[in-house]
């Protein structure tokens, strides 16, 4: 639906047509049971056989989009095309990612994503790939489930910063890269977040790189022996090695927060 001979004008008719597709009758609504942001019944349906690229900001209305054809495989494997790609500046605001959610979301450089919800993470929820240290990401509300690896994926520069937020089922909610061939400091900033059980780590920095994590209002459901890793450090590198584990928890540094921030449940 999405195809075109070339990227300017596909970017032009993606733009086109979803300013021309009509909004779901009713927004994202809170699933009480396991406090998930899920879409009402009344959601459309729209598959995506070719990565949508915003170059502005995109009210999906509850709409929900999931992969066909070239990005319908739901494969884990890296290096995978997204559903949405936003260019810097643009804000995606009120869909939801079904299944196959391909690579999720692409940042190619400051971006907000408020109300996204991804139903079944595919390779990852979301890539932040700007170019500058200044880059800011947001994402706000949301929620994401079944993420066999990572939720967020820190490439570029820049600082993420996501507020009312809820993760179940995940392997890491954030990861700065660890063996990404070009290495950058990175900030991660975590703030009101619920986290659901199964889950692996929080987030996973690189101090060598001078990353930090910020994490206050963190509420962890079902973590009774408290296996969930906070926050896990690594030394990163640029070669691609799979990166050397050098500590968890606060330390002042690099893990910024207090054992109180962390609530469990």
């Amino acid at each position: 639906m999405w195809s075109s001979p070339t990227a300017s004008h596909r970017t032009r008719s993606v733009l086109a047509a979803l300013i021309t597709t009509p909004l779901a009758a009713a927004a994202l609504v809170l699933s009480p049971a396991a406090g998930v942001a899920e879409p009402s019944t009344t959601a459309l349906d729209e598959p995506v056989s070719e990565t949508i690229v915003l170059t502005e900001d995109f009210d999906g209305g509850g709409t929900r989009y999931y992969g066909e054809g070239d990005l319908g495989d739901g494969g884990q494997g890296e290096g995978g095309d997204p559903l949405f790609e936003l260019e810097d500046g643009v804000t995606l605001s009120n869909v939801v990612l079904g299944s196959p959610a391909a690579d999720g979301v692409h940042c190619e450089g400051s971006c907000t994503l408020r109300n996204v919800v991804w139903e079944d993470v595919g390779e990852d929820a979301a890539t932040f790939r700007a170019d500058s240290a200044s880059a800011q990401f947001r994402v706000e509300g949301g929620s994401a489930a079944a993420a066999e690896d990572k939720v967020f994926q820190h490439n570029g520069p820049g600082t993420l910063t996501v507020t009312g937020f809820t993760v179940e089922d995940f392997g890491a909610l954030y990861r700065s890269c660890g063996n990404c061939s070009s290495m950058y400091e990175r900030h991660v900033v975590l703030d009101d977040i619920t986290v659901n059980t199964p889950g692996d780590r929080l987030v996973g920095i690189n101090e060598n790189y001078g990353d930090t994590a910020t994490l206050s209002n963190i509420t962890i459901i079902g973590d009774d022996d408290r296996d969930i890793t906070i926050c896990q450090r690594y030394e990163g590198n640029d070669d691609g090695d799979e990166p050397d584990e050098t500590g968890e928890g606060p330390d002042g540094t690099h893990c910024l927060y207090e054992e109180s921030d962390i609530t469990y449940q």
